[in-house]
Order: C-alpha cells, then sequence, then structure tokens
C-alpha cells in the first residue's frame, strides 16, 4: 500500500527535475572539451544549430506551459462535485472562433519553425570556401576512420588534426565524407550536425573550430558489431601547432635502429605475415589499404579507434587478439608466438 504522501511527492520530483535539469546545463557546456555535448557549441554550425534548438525549445515549452495550463485550470474548475450527477454540463456544437485558433495558430507555429530550420540549413550548406580552407577527406571503415588530408599528401587514421579558425585568421576544414562499406555517420556534437557517410553517394560538411583542445564523437549510425566503438577524436591546433604535425606527418616512415634487434625482428615479422596485406608503412613492403595507415602509428593517442590507450601493453593484446578491446572487429587475431608479438610491438614503438 502506497503512503498517502507519495502522490504529492511524485508531483514534487516532477517539477523539481526539470528545474534541475535545467540549471545543470551551463556546467555541462563549461565542461571539459572531451566531452560530446552539444550545449557547447565551439564552431559556426554547431552555434547555429544551438541558436536554432534554443528557439525551438522556447517555442515548445511555451505551448506545453499553455497546454498544461489550460488542462490544469480544467481539471480544477470542472472536477466532479456533489450533486453533478444531477446537472448535465453546458454542451458546446461548434465555435468557429475556436475552431480558426486551434487550426491557424498551429499551422503558423509549423511555418515559423519551418522557415527558420531552412534558413539554417541553406547557410550551413551555402556556406563560400575560402582559399585557406584545410580539405580533408573522411572515409568511414568497418571500425574506424581514415583521413586524406589531398593537398598535404598526408593519411592518418581515427584521429583528426585540424587548425584553430579565428575571424582574423579563417581556416575551416572541409571534410569530403565518403563510405569503404556501409553507412556510417559522422558526428562530433560540439562541432556541427551529424552527417551520414553513404556508399556511392559523397556528402560534405564544414567545421571551424574556434577553441583549441581535443573534441570527442563518433559514428552516429549502427554500422554493425562494434559501432559502439568507431570513436572520433578531433584535435584543434594552434597555427604553429598544426604546422608541426603537418611536417611530421609528411614526413617517410622511421626505420627501426640497427642495433635494436628487437625492432628489426619485428619489421621482418610484420613484412612477412598477413599484417602487409591490410596496413601501410611508407618506406616498406606494407602497401595495404584495409586497415589503418600506421606509418606514424605512435603520433596518435589511442588504437583501436579509440577504443584503447595508444601503450605497448594494448597494443600486444590488440594484435594478440582484437576481441579484447573490440569484440567483432574486423582485424583477425595474428596467432603469433610470444616472442614474435613483442618483437613486432618493439617495432610498431619507433613508427614515430
Amino acid at each position: 500500500m502506497q503512503p498517502r504522501w507519495s502522490f504529492p511527492l511524485t508531483r514534487f520530483r516532477v517539477l523539481v527535475l526539470p528545474l534541475a535539469c535545467m540549471r545543470a546545463m551551463p556546467s555541462i557546456a563549461q565542461g571539459a572539451l572531451t566531452t560530446p555535448s552539444i550545449l557547447a557549441p565551439a564552431s559556426t554550425p554547431a552555434h547555429q544549430i544551438y541558436t536554432l534548438s534554443q528557439f525551438v525549445l522556447v517555442i515548445t515549452g511555451a505551448i506545453f506551459v499553455v497546454v498544461a495550463g489550460l488542462l490544469a485550470f480544467i481539471i480544477i474548475k470542472f472536477h466532479a462535485r456533489k450533486g453533478d450527477a444531477e446537472h448535465e454540463p453546458a454542451q458546446v456544437y461548434g465555435s468557429t472562433q475556436v475552431e480558426l485558433a486551434w487550426t491557424v495558430i498551429p499551422v503558423l507555429i509549423v511555418v515559423v519553425l519551418f522557415l527558420t530550420t531552412a534558413r539554417i540549413i541553406f547557410a550551413i550548406q551555402d556556406a563560400p570556401k575560402p582559399q585557406s580552407a584545410v580539405d580533408v577527406t573522411v572515409i568511414g571503415h568497418q571500425f574506424w576512420w581514415e583521413f586524406r588530408y589531398p593537398k598535404l599528401g598526408i593519411v592518418t587514421a581515427n584521429e583528426l588534426h585540424v587548425p584553430v579558425s579565428t575571424p582574423m585568421m579563417p581556416r575551416p576544414a572541409f571534410l569530403q565524407l565518403l563510405s569503404a562499406d556501409v553507412d556510417h555517420s559522422f558526428w562530433v556534437p560540439q562541432l556541427g550536425g551529424k552527417t551520414d557517410l553513404i556508399p556511392n553517394h559523397p556528402n560534405a560538411m564544414w567545421i571551424d573550430p574556434q577553441s583549441t583542445g581535443l573534441y570527442v564523437g563518433q559514428c552516429a549510425q549502427f554500422c554493425g558489431v562494434e559501432h559502439a566503438k568507431m570513436l572520433l577524436r578531433v584535435y584543434v591546433d594552434t597555427p604553429d601547432q598544426f604546422a608541426a604535425w603537418v611536417k611530421a606527418q609528411q614526413q617517410p616512415g622511421t626505420q627501426p635502429d640497427v642495433t635494436n634487434a628487437a625492432a628489426a625482428a619485428g619489421r621482418h615479422v610484420f613484412e612477412t605475415q598477413a599484417c602487409v596485406n591490410c596496413h601501410t608503412i611508407s618506406g616498406t613492403a606494407a602497401k595495404g589499404v584495409f586497415g589503418p595507415d600506421l606509418t606514424h602509428l605512435m603520433s596518435r593517442a589511442t588504437i583501436a579507434a579509440g577504443a584503447a590507450g595508444n601503450t605497448p601493453d594494448n597494443l600486444r593484446s590488440w594484435i594478440q587478439d582484437p576481441n579484447t578491446f573490440k569484440p567483432g572487429a574486423l582485424m583477425p587475431a595474428m596467432q603469433l608466438n610470444d616472442v614474435e608479438t613483442n618483437e613486432v610491438v618493439a617495432y610498431l614503438a619507433t613508427l614515430r
């Protein structure tokens, strides 16, 4: 049996919960950049989407207040009283004014929301591309991201680097979105809206991050078993940091020191196993295109599309059995013995 105060307490919680959420919104928006929050926009498209969402929230909130207020008023004023069974309430058989109101007002609201949304969509999609823009081709794979910078001659994976964009020095990144297999969706909440990557149907989007730091996101379209661990990391660098990163990435792959016997042996193991069929390492026999480019593997903070930190122990576990981090990943276990695994890890550790 419920206590007599349960219903008022429930009503109290219903009223307090939205207020608590609204008070929490500023703290969420001011959180770390590594929190994928739509409440902390950091680029022009994200700002425009956020402003639109606030406008829609105000309109729909006003509708809720009006409808809930009228409903509460009617319930209180016309609730059943003693003796009501002997009387029939007033019958209303039609009101032109009321019917016009509940037809015209919703139509006007829908039209306003449609026109506002269309204006934002066209403003984002038709934005001019400045000559200083950075071009990036984004290719979605099961279950990782490939990033190609055609003008810079760079190929990397899972961690996207772009320069900060300011009013004095605008450097937006224009992304061409492609898929190598199934549908994927590129979404970094603080930088822009979701845009799908569809096989044989190129899409495009742009971002102009206005603050440096790390922004995270992930694939927002179910693409298979490991969809949830197809993560995104976008590093927004200062102009000097981005220039240094570009210079480092344009260098040929580092070759292991001949005095490092373990690394030299690891390269031999890598090049004589099936690894070379899937991965590329510049300057070696590895020319595969099915897996991430490993030329500068150690310049990345994570492996397995952000599922694990890029450490020797995690690399060892990943090579021995990728299912350790991503059950259902398409990379096979290489069936190497412990010595061979350690040698390959020593070799990969030289790829900076």
